[in-house]
Protein backbone atom coordinates (compact mmCIF):
# COMPACT_ATOMS: atom_id res chain seq x y z
CA UNK A 1 0.00 0.00 0.00
CA UNK A 2 1.49 3.14 -1.17
CA UNK A 3 0.66 6.50 0.94
CA UNK A 4 1.20 9.37 -0.76
CA UNK A 5 2.11 13.32 0.76
CA UNK A 6 -0.32 15.28 -0.23
CA UNK A 7 -4.03 15.18 0.22
CA UNK A 8 -6.73 15.65 -2.07
CA UNK A 9 -10.57 17.17 -1.49
CA UNK A 10 -12.54 14.13 -2.86
CA UNK A 11 -15.60 15.54 -3.81
CA UNK A 12 -17.52 15.47 -7.24
CA UNK A 13 -16.27 18.37 -8.25
CA UNK A 14 -13.14 16.78 -9.96
CA UNK A 15 -14.47 17.79 -13.10
CA UNK A 16 -13.83 21.84 -12.60
CA UNK A 17 -10.03 21.30 -11.22
CA UNK A 18 -7.29 23.61 -12.68
CA UNK A 19 -5.37 21.95 -15.64
CA UNK A 20 -1.67 22.43 -16.64
CA UNK A 21 -2.18 24.48 -19.92
CA UNK A 22 0.32 22.03 -21.80
CA UNK A 23 -1.72 19.50 -19.92
CA UNK A 24 -4.91 21.04 -21.27
CA UNK A 25 -3.96 21.39 -25.23
CA UNK A 26 -2.29 18.13 -25.49
CA UNK A 27 -5.64 15.85 -23.69
CA UNK A 28 -8.66 18.49 -24.81
CA UNK A 29 -10.48 17.28 -27.40
CA UNK A 30 -10.64 18.92 -30.93
CA UNK A 31 -13.69 18.42 -32.80
CA UNK A 32 -11.81 16.11 -35.57
CA UNK A 33 -13.70 12.78 -34.75
CA UNK A 34 -10.09 10.66 -36.16
CA UNK A 35 -7.64 13.00 -33.67
CA UNK A 36 -9.88 12.63 -30.67
CA UNK A 37 -10.75 8.71 -31.28
CA UNK A 38 -7.28 8.22 -31.40
CA UNK A 39 -7.05 10.20 -28.34
CA UNK A 40 -8.69 7.74 -26.26
CA UNK A 41 -7.54 4.67 -27.94
CA UNK A 42 -3.86 6.41 -26.52
CA UNK A 43 -5.46 6.08 -23.11
CA UNK A 44 -7.63 3.34 -22.29
CA UNK A 45 -7.20 1.11 -25.88
CA UNK A 46 -4.89 -1.46 -24.56
CA UNK A 47 -7.94 -2.74 -22.41
CA UNK A 48 -9.34 -6.01 -23.85
CA UNK A 49 -12.61 -5.04 -21.99
CA UNK A 50 -12.49 -1.83 -23.71
CA UNK A 51 -15.02 -2.03 -26.77
CA UNK A 52 -14.94 0.99 -29.67
CA UNK A 53 -17.94 0.70 -31.96
CA UNK A 54 -17.64 3.20 -34.47
CA UNK A 55 -20.75 3.99 -36.75
CA UNK A 56 -22.92 6.67 -38.51
CA UNK A 57 -25.65 8.48 -37.15
CA UNK A 58 -28.32 7.82 -39.63
CA UNK A 59 -29.31 10.03 -42.87
CA UNK A 60 -26.22 12.39 -42.28
CA UNK A 61 -23.08 10.98 -42.94
CA UNK A 62 -21.53 12.55 -39.70
CA UNK A 63 -19.06 9.83 -38.34
CA UNK A 64 -19.21 8.88 -34.18
CA UNK A 65 -18.11 6.50 -31.78
CA UNK A 66 -19.21 4.99 -28.61
CA UNK A 67 -16.97 3.61 -25.91
CA UNK A 68 -17.28 1.20 -22.94
CA UNK A 69 -16.35 -1.48 -20.75
CA UNK A 70 -17.35 -5.05 -21.70
CA UNK A 71 -19.25 -6.42 -18.15
CA UNK A 72 -19.89 -2.94 -16.53
CA UNK A 73 -22.16 -1.55 -19.25
CA UNK A 74 -25.59 -2.15 -19.69
CA UNK A 75 -25.35 -3.69 -23.26
CA UNK A 76 -29.59 -4.02 -23.25
CA UNK A 77 -29.55 0.00 -22.34
CA UNK A 78 -26.57 0.62 -25.21
CA UNK A 79 -28.50 -1.33 -28.03
CA UNK A 80 -31.95 0.27 -27.35
CA UNK A 81 -31.82 3.77 -26.20
CA UNK A 82 -28.26 5.18 -27.55
CA UNK A 83 -27.68 2.82 -30.70
CA UNK A 84 -31.27 2.94 -32.36
CA UNK A 85 -31.79 6.24 -31.64
CA UNK A 86 -28.72 7.43 -33.27
CA UNK A 87 -29.02 4.97 -36.25
CA UNK A 88 -32.36 4.04 -36.81
CA UNK A 89 -34.60 6.20 -35.10
CA UNK A 90 -32.54 9.35 -36.24
CA UNK A 91 -33.57 9.60 -39.80
CA UNK A 92 -37.20 11.39 -38.74
CA UNK A 93 -35.57 13.89 -36.53
CA UNK A 94 -32.53 14.75 -38.98
CA UNK A 95 -33.95 18.13 -40.15
CA UNK A 96 -35.31 19.77 -36.82
CA UNK A 97 -31.95 20.32 -35.86
CA UNK A 98 -30.60 23.79 -38.01
CA UNK A 99 -26.99 23.03 -37.10
CA UNK A 100 -27.17 19.95 -39.48
CA UNK A 101 -27.01 22.52 -42.87
CA UNK A 102 -23.34 22.94 -41.61
CA UNK A 103 -22.91 19.18 -41.70
CA UNK A 104 -22.23 19.17 -37.96
CA UNK A 105 -24.62 17.96 -34.66
CA UNK A 106 -25.21 20.38 -31.70
CA UNK A 107 -25.08 18.39 -27.93
CA UNK A 108 -28.37 19.76 -27.11
CA UNK A 109 -30.39 18.71 -30.01
CA UNK A 110 -28.45 14.86 -29.30
CA UNK A 111 -29.16 15.67 -25.64
CA UNK A 112 -32.87 16.81 -25.91
CA UNK A 113 -34.47 15.05 -28.61
CA UNK A 114 -32.34 12.12 -29.77
CA UNK A 115 -31.51 10.05 -26.61
CA UNK A 116 -33.23 8.26 -24.39
CA UNK A 117 -31.66 7.54 -21.49
CA UNK A 118 -31.98 9.95 -18.30
CA UNK A 119 -28.35 10.44 -16.97
CA UNK A 120 -26.56 12.61 -19.58
CA UNK A 121 -23.29 14.63 -18.24
CA UNK A 122 -20.31 16.33 -21.20
CA UNK A 123 -16.76 16.61 -20.63
CA UNK A 124 -14.00 17.90 -22.71
CA UNK A 125 -10.82 16.52 -21.10
CA UNK A 126 -9.27 13.03 -21.93
CA UNK A 127 -8.57 11.92 -18.19
CA UNK A 128 -12.30 12.76 -16.63
CA UNK A 129 -13.81 10.44 -19.91
CA UNK A 130 -11.57 7.16 -19.40
CA UNK A 131 -12.30 7.58 -15.27
CA UNK A 132 -16.08 7.52 -16.55
CA UNK A 133 -15.67 4.35 -18.73
CA UNK A 134 -13.87 2.29 -16.41
CA UNK A 135 -16.59 2.70 -13.82
CA UNK A 136 -19.45 1.71 -16.26
CA UNK A 137 -20.03 4.26 -18.55
CA UNK A 138 -20.43 5.27 -21.92
CA UNK A 139 -18.65 7.65 -23.83
CA UNK A 140 -20.19 8.98 -27.18
CA UNK A 141 -18.05 11.01 -29.63
CA UNK A 142 -19.36 12.94 -32.53
CA UNK A 143 -17.76 14.51 -35.20
CA UNK A 144 -17.43 18.16 -34.48
CA UNK A 145 -18.55 17.82 -30.97
CA UNK A 146 -15.42 19.29 -28.40
CA UNK A 147 -17.64 17.63 -25.64
CA UNK A 148 -17.78 14.29 -25.44
CA UNK A 149 -21.08 12.94 -23.93
CA UNK A 150 -20.96 10.48 -20.76
CA UNK A 151 -23.94 8.27 -20.60
CA UNK A 152 -25.29 6.40 -17.82
CA UNK A 153 -25.00 2.87 -18.64
CA UNK A 154 -23.38 0.95 -15.40
CA UNK A 155 -24.72 -2.09 -14.86
CA UNK A 156 -22.27 -3.86 -11.90
CA UNK A 157 -22.71 -7.42 -10.90
CA UNK A 158 -24.13 -7.72 -7.44
CA UNK A 159 -25.81 -10.12 -5.17
CA UNK A 160 -29.16 -9.89 -4.25
CA UNK A 161 -30.26 -8.44 -0.86
CA UNK A 162 -30.65 -10.95 1.76
CA UNK A 163 -30.11 -11.51 5.63
CA UNK A 164 -26.97 -10.34 7.30
CA UNK A 165 -24.85 -13.15 8.33
CA UNK A 166 -23.10 -11.33 10.90
CA UNK A 167 -26.11 -9.74 12.84
CA UNK A 168 -28.83 -12.43 12.95
CA UNK A 169 -31.94 -11.69 14.52
CA UNK A 170 -35.11 -13.68 15.61
CA UNK A 171 -37.33 -10.88 15.17
CA UNK A 172 -36.61 -8.11 12.84
CA UNK A 173 -36.33 -7.09 8.85
CA UNK A 174 -34.38 -9.72 7.17
CA UNK A 175 -32.79 -7.32 5.27
CA UNK A 176 -28.92 -6.36 4.58
CA UNK A 177 -26.85 -4.32 2.98
CA UNK A 178 -25.10 -5.66 -0.30
CA UNK A 179 -22.00 -4.15 -1.87
CA UNK A 180 -23.89 -1.82 -4.50
CA UNK A 181 -24.03 1.62 -3.04
CA UNK A 182 -26.89 2.88 -5.31
CA UNK A 183 -28.91 -0.20 -3.41
CA UNK A 184 -27.96 0.40 -0.15
CA UNK A 185 -28.79 4.09 -0.16
CA UNK A 186 -32.27 3.02 -1.45
CA UNK A 187 -32.69 0.53 1.24
CA UNK A 188 -32.32 3.73 3.80
CA UNK A 189 -34.72 5.46 1.44
CA UNK A 190 -37.17 3.15 1.71
CA UNK A 191 -37.32 3.36 5.19
CA UNK A 192 -40.33 6.15 5.30
CA UNK A 193 -40.85 8.97 3.72
CA UNK A 194 -38.28 11.28 4.81
CA UNK A 195 -37.26 14.67 2.98
CA UNK A 196 -34.51 15.48 5.58
CA UNK A 197 -32.48 12.80 4.99
CA UNK A 198 -29.66 13.82 3.04
CA UNK A 199 -27.17 11.77 1.28
CA UNK A 200 -23.94 13.83 -0.17
CA UNK A 201 -21.31 12.27 -2.30
CA UNK A 202 -17.60 11.77 -2.15
CA UNK A 203 -14.95 10.08 -3.93
CA UNK A 204 -12.14 8.20 -2.29
CA UNK A 205 -8.70 6.81 -3.08
CA UNK A 206 -5.91 8.32 -4.98
CA UNK A 207 -5.02 5.58 -7.74
CA UNK A 208 -8.65 3.84 -7.74
CA UNK A 209 -11.22 5.90 -6.73
CA UNK A 210 -14.57 4.67 -5.14
CA UNK A 211 -17.76 6.28 -4.26
CA UNK A 212 -18.49 7.23 -0.45
CA UNK A 213 -21.22 8.52 0.54
CA UNK A 214 -22.57 10.19 4.31
CA UNK A 215 -26.49 10.02 5.29
CA UNK A 216 -27.46 12.33 8.01
CA UNK A 217 -30.88 13.47 8.50
CA UNK A 218 -30.86 17.56 8.52
CA UNK A 219 -33.16 18.07 11.69
CA UNK A 220 -31.63 15.19 13.49
CA UNK A 221 -28.09 15.50 13.23
CA UNK A 222 -25.38 18.31 14.66
CA UNK A 223 -24.36 20.47 11.66
CA UNK A 224 -20.79 20.64 13.48
CA UNK A 225 -20.79 17.02 13.56
CA UNK A 226 -22.03 16.18 9.47
CA UNK A 227 -18.76 19.07 9.10
CA UNK A 228 -15.94 16.91 11.07
CA UNK A 229 -17.00 13.85 9.44
CA UNK A 230 -16.98 15.48 5.85
CA UNK A 231 -13.03 16.93 6.73
CA UNK A 232 -12.35 13.77 8.20
CA UNK A 233 -12.89 12.08 5.08
CA UNK A 234 -11.73 14.62 2.74
CA UNK A 235 -8.45 14.02 4.11
CA UNK A 236 -8.09 10.17 3.57
CA UNK A 237 -5.38 10.39 1.23
CA UNK A 238 -4.35 6.35 0.32
CA UNK A 239 -4.05 4.55 -2.68
CA UNK A 240 -7.43 2.30 -2.71
CA UNK A 241 -10.13 1.80 -0.54
CA UNK A 242 -11.07 -1.83 -0.86
CA UNK A 243 -13.40 -1.95 2.25
CA UNK A 244 -15.38 0.87 4.62
CA UNK A 245 -12.45 -0.86 7.61
CA UNK A 246 -9.82 0.98 6.11
CA UNK A 247 -12.16 4.69 6.23
CA UNK A 248 -13.24 3.08 9.85
CA UNK A 249 -9.37 3.17 10.60
CA UNK A 250 -8.52 6.62 8.72
CA UNK A 251 -10.92 8.63 10.75
CA UNK A 252 -11.05 7.21 14.28
CA UNK A 253 -10.26 9.49 17.07
CA UNK A 254 -7.51 7.26 19.15
CA UNK A 255 -5.86 4.59 16.87
CA UNK A 256 -4.06 3.33 19.74
CA UNK A 257 -7.31 2.22 21.72
CA UNK A 258 -8.12 -1.31 22.17
CA UNK A 259 -11.89 -0.19 21.70
CA UNK A 260 -13.62 1.10 18.21
CA UNK A 261 -14.84 4.33 17.85
CA UNK A 262 -16.67 3.71 14.73
CA UNK A 263 -19.62 0.91 14.76
CA UNK A 264 -19.96 -0.98 11.58
CA UNK A 265 -23.24 -3.08 10.84
CA UNK A 266 -24.45 -4.56 7.80
CA UNK A 267 -28.23 -3.74 8.94
CA UNK A 268 -30.51 -1.06 7.40
CA UNK A 269 -32.40 -0.86 10.10
CA UNK A 270 -29.83 -0.34 12.54
CA UNK A 271 -27.90 2.63 10.21
CA UNK A 272 -31.72 4.29 9.74
CA UNK A 273 -32.36 3.97 13.75
CA UNK A 274 -28.97 5.84 14.21
CA UNK A 275 -29.66 8.63 12.21
CA UNK A 276 -32.84 8.85 13.60
CA UNK A 277 -30.54 9.87 16.66
CA UNK A 278 -28.67 12.22 15.36
CA UNK A 279 -26.14 10.50 14.45
CA UNK A 280 -24.18 10.17 10.81
CA UNK A 281 -23.74 7.01 8.46
CA UNK A 282 -20.99 6.14 5.96
CA UNK A 283 -21.55 3.76 3.08
CA UNK A 284 -18.44 3.01 0.80
CA UNK A 285 -19.52 0.97 -2.62
CA UNK A 286 -18.23 -2.28 -2.95
CA UNK A 287 -18.53 -3.43 0.97
CA UNK A 288 -22.21 -4.43 2.29
CA UNK A 289 -20.54 -2.94 5.93
CA UNK A 290 -21.74 0.79 7.19
CA UNK A 291 -20.59 2.68 9.50
CA UNK A 292 -21.89 4.86 11.95
CA UNK A 293 -20.49 7.69 13.80
CA UNK A 294 -20.52 8.84 16.75
CA UNK A 295 -21.07 5.75 19.20
CA UNK A 296 -20.73 5.16 22.41
CA UNK A 297 -19.56 1.82 24.57
CA UNK A 298 -23.31 0.83 25.05
CA UNK A 299 -24.14 0.76 21.75
CA UNK A 300 -21.76 -2.50 21.44
CA UNK A 301 -23.59 -4.46 23.30
CA UNK A 302 -26.92 -3.23 21.89
CA UNK A 303 -29.21 -5.01 19.41
CA UNK A 304 -32.28 -3.40 17.05
CA UNK A 305 -34.15 -6.46 18.43
CA UNK A 306 -33.75 -4.60 22.16
CA UNK A 307 -36.66 -2.42 20.87
CA UNK A 308 -38.75 -4.83 18.34
CA UNK A 309 -39.51 -6.81 21.37
CA UNK A 310 -41.76 -5.56 24.83
CA UNK A 311 -39.68 -3.84 26.94
CA UNK A 312 -39.50 -6.30 30.02
CA UNK A 313 -38.04 -9.18 28.10
CA UNK A 314 -35.53 -6.73 26.16
CA UNK A 315 -34.51 -5.21 29.95
CA UNK A 316 -33.34 -8.57 31.38
CA UNK A 317 -31.60 -9.96 28.04
CA UNK A 318 -29.70 -6.32 28.03
CA UNK A 319 -28.96 -7.48 31.68
CA UNK A 320 -27.98 -10.57 30.71
CA UNK A 321 -25.36 -9.01 27.62
CA UNK A 322 -23.71 -6.87 30.31
CA UNK A 323 -23.35 -9.48 32.94
CA UNK A 324 -21.62 -11.99 30.11
CA UNK A 325 -19.28 -9.32 29.22
CA UNK A 326 -18.24 -9.54 32.65
CA UNK A 327 -17.59 -12.82 32.47
CA UNK A 328 -15.38 -12.46 29.19
CA UNK A 329 -13.32 -10.15 30.40
CA UNK A 330 -12.92 -10.94 33.70
CA UNK A 331 -13.22 -14.57 34.02
CA UNK A 332 -10.13 -16.02 33.55
CA UNK A 333 -8.29 -13.49 36.00
CA UNK A 334 -10.64 -13.91 38.79
CA UNK A 335 -9.68 -17.88 38.36
CA UNK A 336 -6.33 -17.12 38.33
CA UNK A 337 -7.07 -14.52 41.50
CA UNK A 338 -8.56 -17.17 43.97
CA UNK A 339 -6.75 -20.12 42.95
CA UNK A 340 -3.14 -18.15 43.44
CA UNK A 341 -3.48 -15.51 45.90
CA UNK A 342 -6.58 -15.59 47.71
CA UNK A 343 -7.66 -19.54 48.69
CA UNK A 344 -9.09 -18.51 51.96
CA UNK A 345 -12.20 -15.97 49.98
CA UNK A 346 -13.28 -19.26 47.91
CA UNK A 347 -15.73 -21.49 50.47
CA UNK A 348 -14.20 -24.12 52.21
CA UNK A 349 -15.78 -27.41 50.61
CA UNK A 350 -15.33 -25.34 47.42
CA UNK A 351 -12.23 -24.37 48.04
CA UNK A 352 -11.00 -28.39 48.45
CA UNK A 353 -12.63 -29.51 45.54
CA UNK A 354 -10.93 -27.44 43.08
CA UNK A 355 -7.84 -28.34 44.64
CA UNK A 356 -8.35 -31.96 44.41
CA UNK A 357 -8.93 -31.32 40.87
CA UNK A 358 -6.05 -29.13 40.04
CA UNK A 359 -3.57 -32.04 41.93
CA UNK A 360 -1.32 -33.28 39.64
CA UNK A 361 -1.42 -29.98 37.29
CA UNK A 362 2.48 -29.13 36.89
CA UNK A 363 1.55 -25.48 35.54
CA UNK A 364 0.23 -22.80 37.55
CA UNK A 365 -2.73 -20.91 37.25
CA UNK A 366 -1.53 -18.54 34.39
CA UNK A 367 0.28 -20.94 32.93
CA UNK A 368 -2.81 -23.28 32.77
CA UNK A 369 -5.32 -20.59 31.88
CA UNK A 370 -2.92 -19.37 28.74
CA UNK A 371 -3.07 -23.26 27.48
CA UNK A 372 -6.58 -23.29 27.18
CA UNK A 373 -7.36 -19.37 25.87
CA UNK A 374 -4.42 -19.74 23.16
CA UNK A 375 -6.26 -23.08 22.50
CA UNK A 376 -10.09 -21.77 22.26
CA UNK A 377 -8.68 -19.10 20.05
CA UNK A 378 -7.40 -21.05 17.73
CA UNK A 379 -10.27 -23.16 17.27
CA UNK A 380 -12.33 -19.71 16.90
CA UNK A 381 -10.24 -18.60 14.22
CA UNK A 382 -9.75 -21.96 12.41
CA UNK A 383 -13.50 -22.11 12.30
CA UNK A 384 -14.27 -19.00 10.88
CA UNK A 385 -11.79 -19.88 7.82
CA UNK A 386 -12.76 -23.05 7.11
CA UNK A 387 -15.83 -23.59 4.93
CA UNK A 388 -19.43 -23.23 6.61
CA UNK A 389 -20.32 -27.14 6.96
CA UNK A 390 -17.81 -28.05 8.54
CA UNK A 391 -16.59 -24.82 10.69
CA UNK A 392 -18.70 -24.88 13.67
CA UNK A 393 -18.48 -29.34 13.61
CA UNK A 394 -14.82 -29.07 13.92
CA UNK A 395 -15.21 -26.05 16.54
CA UNK A 396 -17.53 -28.29 18.67
CA UNK A 397 -15.62 -31.35 18.35
CA UNK A 398 -12.23 -29.91 18.30
CA UNK A 399 -13.22 -27.94 22.02
CA UNK A 400 -14.26 -30.90 23.49
CA UNK A 401 -11.20 -33.07 21.93
CA UNK A 402 -8.77 -30.69 23.42
CA UNK A 403 -10.17 -30.02 26.65
CA UNK A 404 -11.20 -33.89 27.49
CA UNK A 405 -7.67 -34.56 26.19
CA UNK A 406 -5.93 -32.08 28.35
CA UNK A 407 -7.48 -33.25 31.76
CA UNK A 408 -7.16 -36.89 31.25
CA UNK A 409 -3.04 -35.64 30.93
CA UNK A 410 -3.33 -33.52 33.77
CA UNK A 411 -2.05 -30.49 31.69
CA UNK A 412 -5.26 -28.48 33.02
CA UNK A 413 -7.82 -29.20 35.74
CA UNK A 414 -11.77 -29.56 34.76
CA UNK A 415 -12.56 -26.50 36.37
CA UNK A 416 -10.08 -24.33 34.89
CA UNK A 417 -12.11 -26.09 31.28
CA UNK A 418 -15.29 -24.88 33.19
CA UNK A 419 -13.90 -21.81 33.51
CA UNK A 420 -12.61 -21.51 29.84
CA UNK A 421 -15.79 -22.44 28.18
CA UNK A 422 -18.35 -20.45 30.26
CA UNK A 423 -16.06 -17.84 28.96
CA UNK A 424 -16.03 -18.44 25.26
CA UNK A 425 -19.96 -18.88 25.40
CA UNK A 426 -19.99 -15.27 27.06
CA UNK A 427 -18.02 -13.75 24.54
CA UNK A 428 -20.76 -14.96 21.88
CA UNK A 429 -23.38 -13.03 23.73
CA UNK A 430 -22.00 -9.46 22.20
CA UNK A 431 -23.59 -8.71 19.50
CA UNK A 432 -20.75 -6.98 17.80
CA UNK A 433 -18.29 -8.92 16.75
CA UNK A 434 -15.43 -6.19 16.75
CA UNK A 435 -16.58 -5.61 20.24
CA UNK A 436 -15.91 -9.42 21.06
CA UNK A 437 -12.65 -9.03 19.80
CA UNK A 438 -11.69 -6.15 22.18
CA UNK A 439 -13.14 -7.87 25.06
CA UNK A 440 -10.95 -11.05 24.12
CA UNK A 441 -7.68 -8.81 23.58
CA UNK A 442 -8.08 -7.15 27.29
CA UNK A 443 -9.39 -10.16 28.88
CA UNK A 444 -5.46 -11.36 28.50
CA UNK A 445 -4.38 -8.27 29.83
CA UNK A 446 -6.36 -9.02 33.10
CA UNK A 447 -4.71 -12.55 32.95
CA UNK A 448 -1.52 -11.32 33.44
CA UNK A 449 -2.27 -8.21 36.32
CA UNK A 450 -3.94 -10.99 38.18
CA UNK A 451 -0.80 -13.42 37.95
CA UNK A 452 1.38 -10.64 39.34
CA UNK A 453 -1.24 -9.20 41.81
CA UNK A 454 -3.84 -11.41 42.47
CA UNK A 455 -7.78 -9.34 43.55
CA UNK A 456 -5.17 -6.03 43.27
CA UNK A 457 -4.43 -6.60 39.63
CA UNK A 458 -7.47 -6.90 38.58
CA UNK A 459 -8.81 -4.01 40.65
CA UNK A 460 -5.74 -1.82 39.48
CA UNK A 461 -6.55 -2.98 35.62
CA UNK A 462 -10.04 -2.31 36.16
CA UNK A 463 -9.26 1.18 37.45
CA UNK A 464 -6.59 1.54 34.03
CA UNK A 465 -9.26 0.66 31.82
CA UNK A 466 -11.76 2.97 33.30
CA UNK A 467 -9.17 6.07 32.98
CA UNK A 468 -8.77 5.12 29.87
CA UNK A 469 -12.33 5.20 28.52
CA UNK A 470 -13.44 8.50 30.34
CA UNK A 471 -10.44 10.09 28.10
CA UNK A 472 -12.25 8.53 24.55
CA UNK A 473 -14.23 9.81 22.93
CA UNK A 474 -15.87 9.09 19.36
CA UNK A 475 -16.28 12.71 16.90
CA UNK A 476 -16.38 14.83 20.11
CA UNK A 477 -18.67 12.56 22.12
CA UNK A 478 -17.67 10.80 25.19
CA UNK A 479 -17.33 6.98 24.58
CA UNK A 480 -18.69 6.07 27.82
CA UNK A 481 -22.04 8.31 27.88
CA UNK A 482 -24.34 8.43 29.58
CA UNK A 483 -21.79 7.33 32.91
CA UNK A 484 -19.41 10.32 32.16
CA UNK A 485 -20.86 13.18 31.66
CA UNK A 486 -23.39 12.03 34.06
CA UNK A 487 -27.13 12.24 32.45
CA UNK A 488 -29.74 10.63 33.91
CA UNK A 489 -32.11 10.36 31.03
CA UNK A 490 -30.15 8.59 29.41
CA UNK A 491 -29.82 5.96 31.74
CA UNK A 492 -33.52 4.95 30.26
CA UNK A 493 -31.39 2.91 27.39
CA UNK A 494 -28.61 2.40 28.42
CA UNK A 495 -27.75 -0.79 30.42
CA UNK A 496 -31.82 -1.19 30.57
CA UNK A 497 -34.61 -0.40 28.32
CA UNK A 498 -37.41 1.08 29.96
CA UNK A 499 -41.05 1.20 28.14
CA UNK A 500 -40.99 3.69 24.94
CA UNK A 501 -43.70 5.50 26.19
CA UNK A 502 -40.98 6.53 29.00
CA UNK A 503 -38.37 7.33 26.71
CA UNK A 504 -39.67 10.79 24.73
CA UNK A 505 -36.22 12.25 24.59
CA UNK A 506 -33.04 11.41 22.68
CA UNK A 507 -29.58 11.08 23.87
CA UNK A 508 -28.46 14.55 25.34
CA UNK A 509 -24.90 13.36 24.06
CA UNK A 510 -25.81 14.02 20.50
CA UNK A 511 -26.41 17.70 20.32
CA UNK A 512 -29.31 17.29 18.20
CA UNK A 513 -31.59 20.07 17.52
CA UNK A 514 -35.35 18.12 17.90
CA UNK A 515 -34.63 16.22 21.44
CA UNK A 516 -38.22 14.81 21.79
CA UNK A 517 -39.40 11.77 20.14
CA UNK A 518 -42.97 11.93 18.35
CA UNK A 519 -45.54 9.73 19.08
Amino acid sequence: MKWRGSTMKQHDHENNKTLDPAETSINRFSGNFALDLELVRTEIGHNSDVQFREFYIGGTGIGAAIIFIDGLSDKELIDKHIMKSLMASFSEKNNQDPSLVQGILSKEFIKNQVLTISEVTETHHVNDLTSKILTGSTALLVDGLQHVLILGTTKGKSRSIEEPSSEPLVRGPRVGFTESLRDNTALLRQHGDNNNLSIIKFRVGQSSKKELVIAYIKDMADPALVEEVQKRIQKINIDDVPESGYVEQLIEDNYLSPFTQVQNTERPDRVYNALMEGRVAILLDGTPFALIVPVSFSMMLHSPEDYYDRWLPSFLIRLLRYFAALISLFGPSLYISFVSFHQGLIPTKLAMSIMGTREGVPFPAIIEALIMEVAIEILREGGLRLPKPIGPAMGIVGGLVIGEAAVQAGIVSPIMVIVVALTAISSFAIPQYSAGITFRMLRFVAMFFAAVYGLYGVVLFFLFLCSHLVRLKSFGVPFITPIVPYRVSDWKDFMIRMPLVKMRRRRKAIHRKDSIRKG
